[in-house]
């Protein structure tokens, strides 16, 4: 591998974006990030990382470049803003796209570049914070041989699973998607139950104890329910992540007058828990929209 070809770019180093920077140091690239809070930056540089002010300074150096936002316009300024990366990539370089967007503004988006002379992925990936730092999250892309090409093992260097659902982008984002359709309402429906068993004077402990090893046991319950437990809501993923990506899942439905009624029951239930004030915590929060219930409180 060339000594450019070691080198790859990542912005954005939030819960995701810095585990998989960090995945990418330990299998070996020379890994320049951006954030814009300069104080995250320079905290990588510890573990080897070279820290850059801005995205197009990340591109004057790497030809890969990863884009770790939360979404469409935060990707857009990346891409288009003051000092954003497209200006300064060079003709063949790979942008790869990690955010949960609308499939189509994803299908726009690579031909807006592929116009440019510049190549794409549509990456959504899965796992949260912990499988991100640990090299073990899921990549769900499409693209273009040319960009699977050019992005070399790096996918692999950062996900247990990668898969590659089309020759194009769309497919990606598009079971993106629906994954995040099942997060979401297995979320509400874990705090819907545990907030039952609280209403009707369940220990909640012993509830958690017996539904997760028994057949109503999910993986959101097992793990969004210990939040409760434990009363922290620090915000691994907020509720109001699932405001917007349970909004993408109906917007995605709804051009094709396609019904979701338990998609949209529980995008409700979060927008109610974001409008109670809860927006930015964790997103088992939103159990707190049950009334007449005793949470547990730390010990």
């Amino acid at each position: 591998m060339s000594q450019q070809g070691k080198r790859i770019g990542v912005i954005g180093l939030g819960a995701m974006g810095r585990g998989m920077a960090g995945s990418l140091r330990r299998a070996g690239y020379e890994v320049y990030v951006a954030d814009v809070r300069k104080e995250a930056a320079d905290e990588f540089v510890k573990e080897g990382g070279v820290a850059c002010a801005s995205p197009a300074e990340v591109a004057q150096h790497c030809e890969v470049l990863v884009s770790v936002v939360v979404n469409a316009a935060q990707t857009q300024e990346v891409l288009f803003g003051v000092k954003g990366a497209a200006s300064a990539m060079k003709q063949g370089a790979l942008f790869v796209m990690c955010s949960t967007v609308d499939p189509n503004w994803s299908i726009a988006l690579e031909k807006q570049l592929n116009d440019m002379g510049l190549l794409y992925l549509d990456s959504p990936i899965s796992g949260g914070a912990a499988k991100a730092a640990s090299g073990q999250m899921t990549i769900m892309s499409a693209g273009s041989p040319a960009a699977y090409a050019k992005v070399g093992n790096a996918l692999e260097s950062m996900a247990a699973k990668v898969y590659r659902l089309g020759d194009c982008a769309g497919a990606g984002s598009k079971v993106k998607i629906i994954n995040q359709l099942l997060a979401g309402v297995h979320i509400a429906a874990a705090a819907e139950a545990m907030a039952l068993g609280l209403r009707e004077g369940v220990d909640a402990a012993s509830l958690y104890e017996v539904i997760t090893n028994s057949a109503g046991n999910s993986w959101m319950f097992e793990n969004r329910m210990a939040h409760v437990l434990a009363a922290d809501y620090t915000p691994l993923s907020a509720v109001d992540i699932f405001v917007k990506d349970l909004g993408l899942v109906l917007d995605t439905a709804r051009a094709s007058k396609f019904p979701l009624p338990l998609s949209a029951t529980a995008h409700q239930m979060f927008m109610q828990a974001s409008t109670a004030g809860f927006g930015r915590e964790d997103d088992s929060a939103v159990i707190k929209i049950f009334p007449g219930i005793e949470l547990p409180t730390k010990a």
